[in-house]
């Protein structure tokens, strides 16, 4: 088929007319001796693509409307106050920029999601190198997507649910990068509702009032990498399908109902690589199924993992489970799960053929977490000889326990 020369001449022209729109972006500097000391003025005479360098300084503005695509600019990380008033910076533009700027002073509301920076409806974004302190909720997305969230420090005081919000909040969003933050003081550090394909990786994210992340009704998501140290608890992914959850640590997050991850409700997922080391309950998991639990390290744990309600055709391979005080508690005679070729440093087991797998099967439920798990008291009694005995006695003929869940190739070393 041949190109007319009339098409050939719109479409080069098109391309030249793009360039010169490209070539006449300006930039503009705001500062405190500028004819151009107001951000929110600022904006509004920019036009569309300029870019605005914002002097180092404080502007005491909220309600600031970013409603054009543009690239805002800290130099020397300038303050900006919202004096508690209300939220500070709103986007609602596509292609925004936002990099480089000292956010502080969000108003507290309690019939408004308050943030230091709300995006709403926008595609193509780019919020990085903020620091955003005394704040309700830190950065919050909503109905957005193709953005990155990159390389900002959100520092909360909560220290009430009700009266504190979230560091990162992804609500109906979609094809989102969140790497490289640090969040901490916060109600939950990350929290996802209704938010497909994110990917959230390198985060650390601690001594946060819930959860270090909470994932709820969002599908198709990975994070990794990510460090989850002494929140109340370390993440909480609810009802969803298909995450992805590799190299992230849990450490540290101690308390009566804390553990370094909940599951509830979740289908076809896969959990590898992972450190939990010195929680209450390493992993919680209710109604989940079809998870893959592959090459983690569980390390002196109260419970490694404790497995509350249905779930059912899980697979446990190749993990360490090392001096933990229960390796696996389980609440039910049934199991069609698979445990194999896990080390436990509890197993006294003997390898004859010199093969690096144990002959004899273990059975990580012990008698003592069944009792427990339903006379929470006798903890008490975690280390009397009398439940080494009973202990004992289980596992040659087991009553309580399941018969069935057994790891009939534990590994004689720790995977490396």
């Amino acid at each position: 088929m041949k190109i007319k020369k009339e098409h050939i001449k719109f479409i080069l022209g098109c391309i030249l007319l793009m360039g010169f729109q490209i070539g006449m972006a300006n930039t503009w500097t705001v500062c405190a001796t500028c004819e151009n000391n107001s951000i929110k003025e600022t904006i509004a005479r920019a036009t569309d693509h300029d870019t605005i360098r914002i002097e180092k300084g404080t502007y005491k503005e909220f309600e600031i409307l970013v409603d054009k695509p543009l690239v805002i600019k800290g130099i020397g990380y300038p303050i900006v106050d919202g004096e508690k008033k209300g939220e500070i910076f709103k986007i609602t533009s596509d292609n925004v920029t936002l990099d480089g700027l000292f956010v502080i002073n969000v108003g507290v509301s309690y019939t408004k999601d308050n943030a230091a920076i709300r995006v709403v409806q926008s595609k193509n974004f780019l919020i990085q190198n903020m620091v955003l302190e005394q704040l309700f909720f830190g950065i919050y997305l909503e109905k957005s997507s193709h953005g990155k969230v990159y390389h900002n420090r959100i520092i909360g005081q909560a220290v009430d649910e009700y009266n504190s919000g979230n560091g990162i909040q992804l609500w109906y969003s979609t094809d989102v990068e969140v790497s490289k933050n640090h969040v901490q003081g916060t109600r939950d550090g990350i929290y996802l509702e209704f938010s497909d394909r994110i990917t959230i990786t390198d985060n650390t994210s601690v001594d946060n009032l819930r959860y270090g992340l909470h994932f709820m009704f969002s599908n198709n998501d990975v994070y990794s990498n990510n460090t989850f140290e002494n929140n109340g608890a370390g993440v909480a992914v609810m009802f969803s399908k298909f995450i992805t959850m590799k190299d992230n640590t849990f450490q540290k997050n101690w308390g009566t109902a804390a553990y370094g991850m909940l599951l509830k409700e979740i289908n076809d997922a896969e959990i590898s690589g992972n450190t939990f080391e010195e929680n209450t309950i390493g992993i919680n998991i209710e109604g989940s199924n079809r998870i893959q639990y592959h090459n983690n390290d569980f390390i002196n744990n109260g419970w490694a993992i404790r497995v509350i309600g249905a779930c059912y055709t899980n697979s446990f391979t190749g993990n360490n489970f090392l001096y933990n005080s229960f390796d696996i508690s389980y609440n039910s005679k049934l199991n069609d799960n698979v445990f194999e070729g896990n080390f436990w440093s509890s197993y006294t087991g003997y390898d004859l053929d010199k093969d690096g797998v144990g002959d004899v099967p273990y059975r990580p439920v012990k008698l003592f977490s069944y009792i427990v798990n339903r006379t929470p008291e006798t903890i008490v009694l975690l280390r009397s000889l009398f439940m080494d005995i009973i202990d004992f006695s289980e596992r040659v003929s087991p009553v309580f326990t399941p018969d069935e869940l057994k790891d009939i190739r534990p590994l004689m070393k720790i995977r490396p």
